[in-house]
């Protein structure tokens, strides 16, 4: 179970109004108590900012926004103090350009960094090379008239690509990589591991295959990204990076997989066997889709694909709309919805991954347009609200200023429905959300069926996810209705309930849940295979029918 921080937004301890690691370290009393086993630091590195830290001048130092390197190292010391792993970002794909290595890239074609970074010479009437994108909007090449070529960046144009088909550029990142590994981290959150590599004969990429009136309003979802990303290469490298983490006891390498509807398939060939990534995740779950046959068609792709791999499930992170907006939809109220969320991601086979928030219900943040920092939010405004109203600062307490967050004014704001959520109020009422994630954790931790047992659908219909978690003899029944409405769920057999619950009452083999209910049974006997819900006339939802369901 992993705690996501993201630095400039979870505490500020210097009164800059951004958020720094001795901030972290204050607060990390709060995260031990959630029951978690590790926190991801988000980029904390020399960064000149452009994209908030993942554009990356320094691997092996601190930003001075976020302190020093003492300061890393008390962090450390007080989370290894408290039984927490310490994961941190790895931005491996693409540079700063102002790293100094690109600076002397640039500078020419026949110095000793030029073929660190991805060129190419312009077509003969001086566009880019190809037609590939930039996810951050615009074409994924930037001319360069000094060298009189192109250079790739498939985020910002302050973010030009590492050439990794290069081997000392592969060599170089590792070592940045072994340095942290010798500072005490734990493993690394490796940022966009699909992109590493890109076609060296840089084709063009061809239309996605959108049904009619489907296209996405962002020129990035029109393309079929098989040239610029995801290409076969990656996984040696990956091979290298695991075979360094091995040889340091207990480290963990996640990636996170930018990935369209391939992405189960390649978090499973990312994961498989015990060479390559220890865990992956990708935005599959972090989109709006809220189905049960969403849901189960994650799980079981992926697990077809790989049985010896293994996935990591989060809701949401700091590239995404809060996952209780994002499913307001199908919710009777947040708080509902946020109970229900995390009982149900504490109920799947993997990992889990937390964000900072979560745990307290938090919404996303309504910004005003000159209220905004991030990049793609102020390019595509009003369309594109960009990120910042996911990264606005971590509530501690609602009668300080700031919520607790800052005595400066914060580099995003505190609005008024944030605040009223912070930690210090939820503490005090036992029905809160934060209780309420304290109890998930802790159930979880202590059933084996669900830190390592197998998973087994059950067929039924919409609007109802159940299944089984089975491991060393023992099953655990999970039912989650995901609408705003009540349902009457009939088992085959029921057994009886058990855990924390919501809205849920058993009254023999009927499973009444009201609106985002939940419960988990202990079955009297062979387990359910399927089940139906009272006076519902939906086709049954069955995995073989659905693999094709979600992003």
């Amino acid at each position: 179970m992993i705690y996501q921080i993201y630095p400039r937004s979870f505490q500020d301890d210097n009164g800059d109004g951004v958020g720094d690691l001795r901030g972290i370290t204050r607060r990390l009393d709060h995260v031990a108590s959630l029951g978690v086993d590790a926190i991801w630091l988000s980029p904390f590195f020399t960064s000149p900012m452009a994209d908030m830290g993942y554009d990356v001048a320094d691997y092996c130092d601190v930003d001075p926004l976020f302190g020093d390197m003492a300061d890393f190292d008390a962090l450390v010391a007080r989370a290894h103090a408290l039984g927490l792993k310490v994961i941190i970002d790895q931005v491996l794909s693409h540079s700063s350009d102002r790293h100094p290595y690109f600076a002397e890239s640039r500078r020419s074609r026949d110095n000793g960094f030029a073929d660190w970074y991805v060129w190419a010479d312009p077509r003969p009437d001086g566009t880019p090379p190809n037609n590939w994108l930039s996810v951050f909007g615009g074409p994924a090449w930037t001319w360069e008239p000094r060298r009189r070529q192109y250079y790739m960046h498939n985020f910002l144009a302050e973010q030009p690509d590492l050439n990794l088909h290069n081997p000392q550029v592969q060599d170089w990142l590792l070592e940045t990589m072994r340095f942290w590994l010798e500072r005490g981290v734990d493993g690394f959150r490796l940022d966009t591991v699909n992109f590493y590599m890109h076609d060296p004969l840089l084709r063009d990429n061809p239309p996605a295959d959108h049904p009619p009136g489907q296209i996405p309003s962002e020129t990035y979802g029109m393309q079929d990204h098989i040239h610029s990303k995801t290409q076969p290469e990656n996984i040696a490298f990956l091979q290298r990076m695991r075979a360094l983490t091995d040889r340091y006891a207990a480290r963990c390498m996640v990636g996170e997989v930018g990935e369209g509807r391939r992405a189960m398939q390649v978090m499973a060939d990312y994961t498989r066997g015990n060479d390559r990534l220890h865990m992956a995740y990708s935005f599959d779950m972090l989109s709006p889709d809220f189905s049960a046959a969403h849901f189960r068609s994650r799980i079981e792709t992926f697990f077809e694909n790989a049985p010896d791999g293994w996935p990591c499930w989060s809701f949401s992170n700091h590239d995404v709309e809060r996952h209780v907006t994002r499913w307001q939809p199908h919710a009777a109220s947040s708080d509902g919805l946020a109970k229900q969320a995390i009982a149900m991601l504490t109920a799947f086979q993997g990992t889990i991954g937390i964000y900072q928030g979560e745990e307290l219900g938090l919404e996303q943040s309504v910004l005003d347009y000159g209220e905004l920092t991030d990049p793609p939010g102020i390019r595509f405004w009003p369309e594109i609200k960009g990120r910042d109203g996911c990264r606005t600062p971590m509530v501690w307490d609602a009668d300080q200023p700031h919520a607790g967050f800052s005595t400066a004014r914060p580099w995003l704001p505190v609005k008024p429905p944030q605040a009223a959520r912070a930690v210090a109020g939820q503490e005090q009422a036992n029905t809160s959300v934060l209780h309420a994630y304290r109890a998930a954790l802790a159930f979880r931790r202590a059933r084996k069926e669900l830190t390592r047992g197998d998973t087994r659908f059950l067929d039924g219909p919409e609007p109802v996810l159940a299944f089984h978690r089975a491991c060393d003899g023992r099953v655990l029944t999970c039912v989650f209705n995901l609408s705003p409405g009540p349902v009457a769920v009939v088992l085959e057999r029921a057994g009886k309930l058990t855990g924390p619950n919501q809205a849920a009452n058993l009254n023999g083999t009927a499973l009444h849940l009201g609106a985002n209910g939940f419960a988990y049974l202990e079955p009297d006997g062979p387990p359910a295979r399927s089940f139906r819900i009272d006076g519902a006339d939906q086709p049954a939802v069955h995995g073989a029918a659905n693999k094709d369901t979600g992003r």
